[in-house]
């Protein structure tokens, strides 16, 4: 049999990269799914906004529209090349998720508006009966580069923090 060890190195500088986890359709598995992935971003150095809020609507909505008792739901992130996929597939393909405007009296109903809104794409992709995966991509920012340093006004000593100042006097 042929294996081979991948090192935490090799890992990181993958061009794709990806977690799983099943949870339970509770809201507890729906808090833990915005937890896991958000830990899991900050692994992998990216920045956890607007991914987090995608997560918890996506799970949040397996949790309650998706449920089915002793059903389990599976969250999914992926990263290729410049874009986070995040999949979330529960076992109720019958109900798919559609966006409504609620009033503004209504207490729920915003959460595929809020996909909407910070997503580039999302989706519904029907799974393995009885599954169905909705899918949101994000397109990942690179953080910029710090801006330099100031130049001083007077001349410092004591190196690049400028411990003294020349006064003039």
């Amino acid at each position: 049999m042929n294996t081979e060890t991948v090192g935490p190195d090799t890992e990181r500088h993958s061009p794709i990269r990806n977690f799983s986890v099943r949870l339970s359709s509770t809201p507890r598995g729906a808090r833990l799914a915005r937890l896991l992935a958000t830990e899991q971003l900050r692994t992998w150095g990216l920045p956890s906004d607007p991914a987090e809020h995608i997560v918890a609507e996506l799970a949040a909505n397996a949790a309650t529209h998706g449920r089915v008792q002793g059903r389990d739901f599976d969250l999914t992130l992926y990263v290729i090349g410049d874009t986070l996929r995040i999949e979330v597939t529960d076992t109720r393909a019958e109900r798919l998720p559609r966006t409504r405007r609620p009033s503004p009296d209504d207490e729920s109903g915003r959460g595929l508006l809020l996909v909407e809104a910070l997503a580039a794409r999302w989706g519904t992709t029907p799974g393995r009966p009885p599954r169905k995966t909705i899918w949101a991509e994000v397109g990942l920012r690179q953080a910029p580069a710090p801006a330099p340093a100031p130049a001083p006004r007077d001349a410092c000593f004591g190196g690049a923090g400028c411990l003294f100042q020349r006064t003039q006097g």
